[in-house]
């Protein structure tokens, strides 16, 4: 693992300084999460044909507002397009830098790959699903404003460089470890007006130290014929319920 110099002097003035009890230890930079769901829902659209899914992914985030990650979930909505390809997982990787800006106002800037391995969309008649998106956030106190443009056609759809998602949520705690976080999103797909749609959801997070049990209720007003599964014409935007549980350590 690579130290910033940031936490290269932080480790050189451990070893200088004398350590209290009562000091607190500093936070870990690197974490990691494993989990299921029920169902595996981005931006209100399934990407698992409406059945459960496995998830993981590595984060670290230096004491200098910096940060990577990777994220992973299994899929089956590539294997389900007629010559799509064999992807089954979906591996995200990340990274961008987070700072408070001023008094209570934090502000999140980064990019993100979306891998799809073995997927061969391009020999179906679309663009390979591979997608690179930029994104920028803003935060104040529990509310959340992100927005996410792609510089790579999105997720398959044929000339749709420069897509664009725009959502707002908020993460409000209930105290006892219990947290409520409502969210709505609007995707827009360039030159595909069927394919743009609004996403909401509320979701109920149970945290017992890292150990996160969660329900969601999420839906669309996507067009049901755009979003139907091509293995068995369901309707993937759905409104549903969505349990979640999860692990960080």
């Amino acid at each position: 693992m690579k130290l910033s110099p940031s936490l290269i002097v932080l480790a050189l003035s451990a070893v200088a300084l004398p350590a209290f009890a009562d000091e607190p230890a500093p936070a870990d930079p690197l974490s990691f999460n494993i989990g299921a769901v029920t169902e595996y829902r981005y931006r209100g659209i399934s990407q698992s044909r409406l059945q459960p899914a496995l998830q993981g992914g590595i984060d670290y985030a230096a004491a200098n507002g910096f940060y990577v990650g990777t994220w992973a979930s299994t899929i089956k909505w590539i294997k389900d397009i007629p010559g799509g390809g064999n992807a089954d997982a979906e591996i995200d990787i990340y990274g961008g830098y987070k700072s408070e800006v001023a008094k209570g106002l934090t502000l999140d800037v980064g990019g993100l790959q979306y891998w799809y391995p073995g997927n061969k969309l391009s020999s179906a008649g679309l663009a390979n699903a591979n997608t690179f998106e930029l994104y920028g956030a803003l935060s104040f106190g529990p509310v959340t404003a992100k927005y996410s443009h792609s510089l790579t056609n999105l997720f398959g759809n044929p000339d749709s460089k420069n897509s664009g998602y725009l959502d707002v949520s908020a993460s409000f705690d209930l105290g006892d470890g219990l947290s409520l976080a409502p969210h709505v999103g609007h995707q827009t797909i360039k030159h595909t007006a069927s394919g743009s749609y609004t996403d909401y959801s509320l979701t109920l997070t149970k945290d017992w130290s890292g150990l996160a049990l969660s329900g969601a209720v999420v839906g669309t007003d996507a067009n049901k014929s755009f979003y139907a599964s091509p293995a068995n014409g369901k309707f993937l935007g759905k409104t549903t319920l969505v349990v979640g549980l999860k692990k960080t350590f």
